[in-house]
C-alpha cells in the first residue's frame, strides 16, 4: 500500500492536510503544558522599601482640609502606596494651608533608595493622594526618616492698627482653631488710642503652632521673620499684623515710668488752655500717661520791615506749649516703646487726655521714674 494515495490520504485513511493540522494543535498543547508544569521559578517581585516625605498640599477649602487625616492611604499598585502619618493645618489666605507627612512605599533603586512611579523622591516633585473623600496633590518639601512634621511652638509679637471694635474683641486666651485643632493662641494684647478716631493700635503676643522646613519657621506659608505680615482669624475677628519680634522670649516687654518732655509749636490758644496738669490717659484700667506740668507761651512772629529791619512780636492766638508728662513705657530689646511705638527724642506721641487729644514731639526722655 502506498504511504499517500492519489487522493492525498495518509495510508488511505486520513487526509494529509487534516493530519498536519492535528499535529500542530498537539504541539501547541504540549508546549503549553510544558510551560505550566515547568520547574522554572516565576520572575521575582521587586524589592520595596519605605521612607517619609513632607508634602505641601497648598491651600484647601475648609471641608477638604477637615477630611485630610492621619491614616489616609493611597495605593495605586501592589508595590506603591502613600500613607499620611501627620497633618499640620494653618490659616492661609482665604483657605487652609495643609502640610502632610506621608510614608511612601515603593521599589528600591540600585542605590537602595525608595522610588515612586519609577522616579526618585526629589524635593519639589509632586505626589498625589486620592481617597474616597478627596483628591489632593502636593510638592515634596523634605525627605527623611521621621514620621512627624517638625513642629515648633513659636511666640511672636504683632502690631497693627485696627478698628476700636476689633481691638475690644481681642483678649488673652483667644484661640485660632481649624478643623477642631488649635493652631494659635493669644497670650497678651494691649490696645492704644491713636490720632484717628475709632481706631486703635493693637499689640499682641501670640503662640503659634509653626513648622520648620527649608531652613525657615513658617506659619500659614509665611516665614516667621520681623517685618512679615501674619493673619490670625479667630472665631469673632481677624487680625492681620506686622511681626515685630519672634522667639521664645518675645513679649510686650516690662513696664516702667519715664518722665518725658513734649513740645507743641504754633497751636491755637484754645487747645493750649485745655491742657492742664493732672489730665491722664487710661488703657485697660491703667494710667499710661499723666500730665504733671504745662508751660504755654505766645508763638513768635518774625517780620521784616521795608527798610530791612527785623521785628519780633508775639502771635495773637498761637502758642508754643511744653508738656511734662509721666508715661508708662515698655522696655524691649529694641528700645523703649510707648503705646507700641518707639519713643525717643524727635519721635511723635499722641495723648488722649479725655477732653483733648494732643500730638506732640518728644524733646527728651528722662531716666526711670524721673526727669
Amino acid at each position: 500500500m502506498e504511504l499517500i494515495d492519489d487522493e492525498g490520504n495518509l495510508l488511505g485513511v486520513v487526509n494529509v492536510v487534516d493530519a498536519l493540522a492535528v499535529l500542530l494543535v498537539l504541539a501547541v498543547v504540549v508546549a503549553g503544558a510544558a510551560l505550566v508544569f515547568s520547574d522554572d521559578p516565576a520572575p521575582p517581585e521587586p524589592e520595596t522599601g519605605t521612607t517619609y516625605v513632607t508634602l505641601d498640599l497648598g491651600t484647601q477649602q475648609p471641608a477638604v482640609a477637615d477630611a485630610i487625616n492621619e491614616g489616609d492611604t493611597h495605593e495605586p499598585s501592589d508595590a506603591r502606596s502613600v500613607t499620611i502619618t501627620d497633618v499640620h493645618l494653618t490659616p492661609r489666605g482665604n483657605g487652609v494651608g495643609v502640610l502632610a507627612r506621608v510614608e511612601v512605599r515603593g521599589p528600591l533603586d540600585g542605590d537602595g533608595d525608595v522610588t515612586y512611579g519609577d522616579a526618585p523622591l526629589r524635593l519639589g516633585r509632586t505626589l498625589s493622594i486620592a481617597t474616597n473623600r478627596y483628591q489632593a496633590e502636593g510638592s515634596i518639601r523634605s525627605v527623611g526618616e521621621s514620621d512627624a512634621i517638625d513642629r515648633v511652638e513659636t511666640r511672636v509679637v504683632l502690631q497693627e492698627t485696627v478698628s476700636a471694635a476689633t481691638a475690644e474683641a481681642v483678649a488673652p486666651g483667644d484661640e485660632v482653631r481649624i478643623a477642631g485643632r488649635t493652631v494659635a493662641r493669644i497670650e497678651a494684647a494691649t490696645a492704644y488710642t491713636t490720632a484717628e478716631p475709632g481706631t486703635r493700635r493693637l499689640r499682641l503676643v501670640a503662640s503659634l503652632d509653626a513648622s520648620r522646613y527649608g531652613g525657615d519657621l513658617r506659619f500659614g506659608g509665611t516665614p516667621l521673620r520681623t517685618g512679615q505680615t501674619l493673619t490670625l482669624p479667630a472665631a469673632d475677628y481677624q487680625v492681620t499684623g506686622t511681626i515685630e519680634r519672634v522667639g521664645s522670649d518675645a513679649g510686650l516687654g516690662d513696664t516702667t515710668t519715664r518722665r518725658v518732655t513734649l513740645r507743641m509749636d504754633g497751636v491755637h490758644e484754645d487747645l493750649a488752655d485745655a491742657i492742664e496738669p493732672g489730665l491722664t490717659e487710661r488703657t485697660g484700667g491703667e494710667t499710661i500717661a499723666e500730665v504733671s506740668a504745662v508751660d504755654a507761651e505766645p508763638a513768635i512772629i518774625i517780620a521784616t520791615g521795608d527798610d530791612g529791619s527785623v521785628n519780633v512780636v508775639d502771635h495773637p492766638v498761637e502758642r508754643d506749649v511744653t508738656i511734662t508728662a509721666d508715661l508708662q513705657v515698655r522696655e524691649t530689646s529694641t528700645g523703649l516703646r510707648f503705646k507700641g511705638e518707639s519713643i525717643r527724642q524727635g519721635s511723635t506721641v499722641v495723648l488722649d487726655l479725655g477732653a483733648v487729644t494732643v500730638e506732640a514731639t518728644v524733646a527728651s526722655v528722662g531716666s526711670d521714674g524721673g526727669p
